[in-house]
Parts: structure tokens; C-alpha cells; sequence
């Protein structure tokens, strides 16, 4: 027993010590990310949306050390999956009851015919498949978490992923800012401006940032509608996974590509939100579970900047940015008409 033990004790360190250097690269980044919100005007930015700008700024400056690739690859997929599955903990099927049938079939219909959208008008466009669907899921359903999660499944360049991130960061910090000036003249009450922000909104913070600009009834409703709308995550990269393994069991598809890119961490997204409906997770439990979530998620996003070239991005040109503004405005004017048609 002995024997097998010293076995095994060392091939876990070899596995583990390569990591270690990207490891403490992406969490220090991380750290750097958090600390910075403390900062006046930078506060209103997601840690994740920080911690990805300073990642791209130390690829394209300093440049990445080899000795660090292990551990930021482990970030962006091991860490990344973890960080989606504990997300689930944030939410309950008694969410879904507050906001309702009416609110739910909103933020439902919104998602899906935003994501419609996006795709056609990107393949329109000539944009590449895989960045269409970034921008596709990050502005129809949660931000940078969607733009990265869906990555799993469409296995898009970390340039693209970064082009996908910056275009849900622009256009949803223009809807936090717009959207309280624009409520008094859409003569939206709390309860209604609540649900449009939440439908349409690209980040959670950038819902609670807009909605709690009006009254509390507004944030509050704001926020439990944006979490109906991450719920929705879960099915929409499952959905992905299954059209990925067509495309790749498909004839003429590349050889050695038809390994099916199934997202099972999305399952045990699905599995933390029903656990966190049936038990009651301790207040004290979630105080410490929340930051962490968010924490790991920055890691992630930390890691996908190191892997991103500048050079990369601005080859891509300027169409992937009007496609993530048309996908903006769709998505703002669709909820919107939603929203008045329920009134």
C-alpha cells in the first residue's frame, strides 16, 4: 500500500507544478481585475470585462512565457467549466415563477429571435460562422459568460472570443446608460422597464446598474428577469453541441474533426439550479459562493486574453462590430415591442 502511495503522489505533482506558473499568471490578473472596480469610473465594468483588457494588453506588450501555457489552458477549460456549473447556484425554479408566464415567454421569445437574427444577418454579412455565433449568444443571453461558454462548443480563435467579449461590453455598457434616460419617455412603469432591461441587457451588472438608477421595484424585477435569461444558457450551448456534431459527422466535413463537442459542465449547470431550488443554500454559503463564481469566471476570461493577438483582432475588421450593433438594436427594439404588447 505504501508503494502504490509514493506512486502516485509524485505523477499528481508532474500533472500539477506545469500549472502552476499560468495558474498564478490568470489569478493574479484576476485579483488586479477586482481591485480595480475600487477605482472611480471603473467600478461600473465587470472584473471579467478588466481582467480580459489586461490579458490582451500583456500578450501584445510583454508577451506570454512559455512556462505559463499549461496552467492558462487549464484556466480557459477546466476552471471555465467549474465556474458555469457553480453559476447554476445562483438560481432557482422559483425565479421563474416571479417573473411569470407573460415575463418568461418575453425573455424567451427575445432570445431566441435575437439569436436567429444575429446568425442570419451575420452569414449575410460574410462574418465567419463561429464569431457570428459568439456575438449571437453573448448579446442574447448573458454577456462574456455566454460568449465563453458557447466557445466550448463552437472551439472559435481566442481572437474571436475577445472580438465577441468587446462587442457585448460596448453595446451593453451603452444600454446601461441609455436605457434609465429612455424609460420616462417610453413611459415604462417600474415593473415593465424592469423586464425590457432585463430581456435585452447584455451583463447582469449592467441590468442592476441600469434598473436600480430607477426605483428599487425596477432593480429588483430587473435583476430576478436577467436570471430567468442565464437559465436559459444551459439549453441554447446544448443545442449548439448537438449542431456541431452534425456539422462534423457531415459529409465532407474535415477528417479526424467528428468528435462530438457535447458540453456536459451545461448539465451540471442544469443540476446545480435544480439543487439550489429543492435546499436551501445557507445565506452565508452563497455570500461566499457568489464572489467565487465570479472569481473563477475572471480567471477564464484572464486566460482568453494572454491567448489573444491584437494584430488577429484588427484583421477581422469592422463588420463583427456592426453585426454586434445590429444584434443590439434588434434585441433593444424587439424586447422592447414585447414589453408593450403585454402592458
Amino acid at each position: 500500500m505504501t508503494v502504490l502511495s509514493d506512486n502516485a503522489n509524485p505523477t499528481f505533482a508532474a500533472r500539477s507544478l506545469p500549472l502552476l506558473p499560468g495558474l498564478a499568471l490568470t489569478a493574479a490578473i484576476a485579483g488586479t481585475a477586482f481591485a480595480m472596480r475600487e477605482i472611480p469610473y471603473v467600478g461600473f465594468a465587470s472584473p471579467m470585462i478588466l481582467a480580459i483588457g489586461i490579458g490582451i494588453a500583456i500578450q501584445n506588450t510583454s508577451g506570454m512565457p512559455a512556462a505559463a501555457e499549461a496552467g492558462i489552458t487549464f484556466s480557459m477549460r477546466s476552471i471555465l467549466r467549474f465556474a458555469i456549473i457553480l453559476l447554476g447556484l445562483q438560481l432557482t425554479a422559483a425565479q421563474l415563477l416571479e417573473v411569470g408566464a407573460v415575463g418568461l415567454a418575453v425573455i424567451a421569445a427575445t432570445l431566441v429571435a435575437t439569436f436567429v437574427f444575429t446568425t442570419w444577418l451575420g452569414r449575410a454579412m460574410g462574418i465567419d460562422r463561429k464569431l457570428v455565433e459568439l456575438i449571437a449568444a453573448g448579446t442574447s443571453i448573458c454577456g462574456a459568460s455566454a460568449v465563453i461558454a458557447t466557445n466550448t462548443v463552437t472551439r472559435a480563435s481566442d481572437e474571436d472570443v475577445a472580438y465577441a467579449v468587446a462587442c457585448v461590453t460596448i453595446f451593453g455598457s451603452i444600454a446601461m446608460f441609455a436605457y434609465p434616460l429612455l424609460s420616462g419617455a417610453l413611459q415604462l412603469d417600474p415593473h415593465h422597464f424592469g423586464l425590457w432591461a432585463g430581456a435585452s441587457i447584455h451583463e447582469i451588472a449592467q441590468v442592476v446598474a441600469a434598473t436600480f438608477q430607477q426605483r428599487r421595484e425596477a432593480g429588483d424585477f430587473g435583476t430576478i428577469a436577467k436570471l430567468s435569461r442565464v437559465m436559459m444558457l444551459a439549453p441554447v450551448v446544448i443545442a449548439l453541441g448537438l449542431l456541431a456534431t452534425r456539422r462534423a459527422r457531415a459529409p465532407g466535413a474535415e477528417a479526424g474533426n467528428t468528435k462530438v463537442p457535447m458540453p456536459w459542465f451545461a448539465f451540471g449547470f442544469v443540476a446545480m439550479v435544480i439543487v439550489n431550488s429543492l435546499i436551501n443554500v445557507p445565506h452565508a454559503a452563497m455570500n461566499v459562493i457568489v464572489p467565487i463564481t465570479t472569481f473563477l469566471l475572471t480567471i477564464a476570461l484572464a486566460a482568453m486574453g494572454l491567448e489573444t493577438n491584437i494584430q488577429k483582432l484588427r484583421a477581422k475588421g469592422l463588420r463583427p462590430l456592426l453585426l454586434g450593433a445590429a444584434a443590439f438594436l434588434f434585441i433593444a427594439s424587439f424586447s422592447l415591442m414585447l414589453v408593450k404588447l403585454t402592458t
